[in-house]
């Protein structure tokens, strides 16, 4: 049976922020990048990323006497799974309504709407791609049936 992954919480969030932007690290590291950003405890990060390995967030290596930590999942995947988990829970599964509210809360430079239309066509036509191909598929079988049917 495959162990998922827990959806992190801020405070975890924000060390693997730091483990995504400096690799592989040890807790001093992490702290060090934490507390030029705001007051810390460097006990409390050791235990977050305790707590953090146990559930499968990060990843340990004990084979040197400071332990190196390393996120077990890419920022992009935690970033779709935190994207899907708030569209499930916040906007009832609507994409549309997520993208108006992230666009209502922060004023979206020219640039990244640019960015937005771009990956929106790619996705629609990946998306018309997938549908042609199962369309194509569909038609496949059918044709088969009727071959089999006719031979009989």
């Amino acid at each position: 049976m495959t162990k998922t992954v827990p959806r992190p919480t801020d405070a975890e969030l924000e060390i693997l922020t730091v483990l995504w932007s400096i690799g592989p690290a040890t807790v001093r590291e992490v702290y060090d990048v934490i507390r030029r950003r705001r007051a810390a405890q460097y006990c409390t990060i050791l235990k977050f990323m305790q707590i953090m390995a146990e559930k499968g967030l990060v990843s340990r290596d004990e084979a040197q006497r400071a332990h190196i930590y390393a996120p077990t999942k890419p920022r992009e995947w935690t970033q779709k799974q935190l994207a899907g988990d708030l569209l499930a829970r916040a906007f009832s599964g609507s994409a549309k309504a997520l993208l108006v509210g992230a666009l209502s809360a922060r004023k979206a430079t020219k640039e990244e709407l640019a960015e937005m239309r771009r990956l929106l066509d790619l996705h629609a036509r990946e998306q018309s791609s997938e549908h042609d191909a199962s369309t194509e598929a569909t038609q496949e079988e059918t044709d088969s049936r009727k071959r089999t049917k006719e031979a009989q």
